[in-house]
């Protein structure tokens, strides 16, 4: 049972209204952070009043969308330092998560968008510091390369959660592809028999030229 079926009657639809205004903002502003809030309610399939009720402008929906991306990366580095993986497995299953989860791309597309509050700012820091655990423990077992820090990661986030094409288990696929290959590239010692086969197939001519095709 959900959160939102075991509350009665009118609770239960605000919270599922809750979730789908959140499920459309996110699409529509990592398609376009420009779009008005308009945008969201008809991707919702709500009245523009509902989003009203829940946030007094975009700038509040903005923030609540970018909170949710920081309290993803929270529970996503915390679970990899609360199991039992090896520090560099802790590290893989920490990225890779963040990657399925689309997490970087939405704070990374919603920045400079609106201005962050204190309590994003909190949540930021706490961001930072669970992110780097994850590295420290990876760097001190050994099992990264030498001149990479923390940072390092960010742009690899980045990198791996700019590729996206119209289907989105493919999305999903292609950066796990990539980001194989960059994990390769940031790995120290490696097991013997060489590195692991990368996962999925590459992208085919008809995904890298749909990208030239003008949206309907």
């Amino acid at each position: 049972m959900t959160a939102a079926a075991a509350l009665p009657g009118r609770k239960a639809q605000a919270a599922r209204n809750d979730t789908l205004i959140l499920d459309a903002a996110r699409a529509v502003f990592l398609r376009d952070p420009s779009a008005p809030i308009a945008a969201v309610a008809s991707e919702a399939g709500v009245g523009i009043s509902a989003l009203y009720r829940r946030y007094a402008n975009k700038e509040a929906m903005l923030a609540s969308l970018c909170a949710e991306g920081l309290d993803r990366y929270i529970a996503a580095a915390e679970r990899s330092l609360a199991s039992a993986a090896d520090p560099w497995q802790g590290l893989v299953d920490f990225l890779t998560e963040i990657v399925d989860e689309d997490v970087h791309a939405l704070t990374v597309r919603l920045a400079g968008t609106f201005t962050p509050t204190p309590e994003l700012g909190a949540l930021s820091q706490r961001a930072i510091a669970l992110g780097s655990e994850v590295f420290r423990r990876a760097e001190e077992a050994g099992s990264l390369r030498p001149g990479l820090v923390f940072n390092d990661l960010a742009m690899v986030l980045e990198q791996a959660t700019a590729i996206r094409v119209g289907d989105l288990e493919r999305t999903v696929v292609l950066r796990r592809r990539y980001l194989a290959l960059q994990l390769e590239a940031m790995r120290g010692r490696r097991p013997r028999g060489g590195p692991p086969p990368l996962p999925g197939p590459p992208p085919t001519d008809a995904e890298l030229g749909e990208r030239w095709i003008p949206p309907d």
